[in-house]
């Protein structure tokens, strides 16, 4: 989509670490994995309950 490679990526995170500093790009990353998990979470339990719901529906 974007073409990126893999120098131009490294040349982004430094960019970001000297922005930004060690410390904070980590918390970031931490409350982006965070923030990923939890919205998996909510899909699959929002695929759960669908699917529940239709096999009530099914067998009423």
């Amino acid at each position: 989509m974007f073409g990126l490679g893999a120098t131009e990526l490294i040349i982004i995170l430094v960019i970001v670490i000297v922005l930004f500093g060690v410390g904070r790009v980590s918390k970031i990353g931490g409350e982006l994995g965070s923030a990923i998990r939890e919205f998996r979470a909510g899909i699959s339990s929002d695929k759960e309950k669908d699917t529940e719901e239709s096999t009530k529906e099914a067998v009423s």
